[in-house]
């Protein structure tokens, strides 16, 4: 860990008393309950890609109390824009199981009809714009929304999450550049995992830290611990009463670590030691968050394994569920694209569905 970034849980789950009130007994319980959720979702998604039942996975385990603590700290009506392993975060908005099922399948359930990668989560209804694969791309999105919320008054704050490899793209720069001069309300948070898939931090940037890039744009930068969620809660709550009360975006830094592969498609044992995995699992964030809840009197050390035998249980009913929907309508292709379809896509509708007519008769 380094020691310039912001820490405040001490080794044996203790934490300083001014501290107490950060987050509540309630949502103390309720966040360690998403990260085993989380960890259980994570084990079965990469699974079903083993198995060939969808066709792509990422994880986030070890990196939950970035990705659950942080929106934590917004208004429900707060936009959350993803990159692709925050899954947590749709866990605390409380999205569905069933839909994030659906998008893993592109199934006849999937809001998102069919259109998109596993991962590549869209859900308005819980104000969380569509993942998308170009790293980066999200936060000139996140940056424009959070001008117009400035210019409607609306007094919403842009949560953007990204990695370290992402604060390497031009995205990144237009961005905060941007959100710096017309200093829109959003909160910026770097998930540093050590990664960019295979490439360390250090083949990077000859940075410092990422944080201090934050200077270039005059807005605030902070390097804080990323697997202690006290810490990610004290700074992302103050970043989004910053810039709910007008003063611009921060950029936060949060150190962590991916104890799992990038993705689906990644064998990170190529790149990285069993020894420095291991070490960071000694500063593992579901670890550390359960001897402060223990230390608080809010936790229970045998209820964790049934907790897990739970989220396995509904995991498996919902997919059960899940499994079953047929894919979406071959007329859904045509939808969507514009207000009121034009006559050249109505006749390349009708077309295609003749087309398909004739072929299924043929077959028959």
């Amino acid at each position: 860990m380094n020691e310039q970034a912001l820490s405040i849980l001490n080794d044996d789950g203790s934490c300083p008393e001014e501290y107490l009130d950060l987050v509540s007994d309630e949502d103390l319980a309720r966040i360690l309950r998403l990260m085993i959720f989380n960890r259980a979702l994570d084990r079965r998604t990469t699974m079903l890609q083993r198995q060939g039942r969808i066709g792509f996975a990422m994880t986030s385990f070890g990196e939950e109390a970035v990705t659950i603590g942080a929106p934590a700290c917004l208004e429900p009506t707060d936009p959350i824009f993803l990159q692709y392993r925050e899954l947590g975060a749709l866990l605390w908005r409380g999205v569905d199981l069933r839909l994030i099922l659906n998008q893993l399948f592109g199934n006849s359930g999937d809001t998102s009809k069919g259109r998109q990668m596993p991962v590549h989560y869209c859900f308005a209804d819980w104000h969380i714009p569509s993942v998308s694969s170009p790293v980066g791309t999200q936060l000139p999105h996140a940056c424009g929304y959070a001008y117009a919320a400035k210019f409607r008054g609306t007094g919403q704050v842009a949560l953007a999450f990204l990695g370290e490899g992402t604060a390497s793209q031009g995205d990144f720069h237009t961005a905060l550049n941007f959100s710096g001069v017309f200093r829109v309300p959003a909160v910026f948070v770097i998930r540093n995992n050590g990664y960019a898939i295979s490439t360390p931090e250090t083949r990077q940037t000859a940075a410092s830290s990422l944080a201090a890039r934050a200077v270039g744009y005059g807005i605030p930068g902070v390097r804080i611990d990323g697997n202690d969620l006290l810490a990610v809660v004290h700074v992302v709550k103050r970043a989004v009463e910053w810039a709910r009360e007008g003063n611009g975006p921060t950029l936060i830094e949060a150190l962590t670590y991916r104890l799992g592969a990038h993705s689906s498609a990644d064998d990170p044992s190529v790149y990285r030691s069993e020894d420095e995995t291991r070490s960071w699992l000694e500063v593992d964030a579901l670890r550390r968050l359960k001897l402060h809840a223990l230390w608080r009197g809010v936790w229970k050390e045998d209820i964790e394994e049934e907790l897990r035998k739970q989220a396995d249980e509904e995991i498996q009913r919902t997919l059960s569920e899940s499994e079953k929907l047929p894919p979406p309508p071959v007329e859904s292709l045509f939808d969507d694209v514009y207000e009121t379809l034009p006559w050249h896509l109505q006749e390349a509708k009708q077309d295609y569905l003749q087309f398909l007519r004739k072929r299924n008769a043929e077959r028959v």
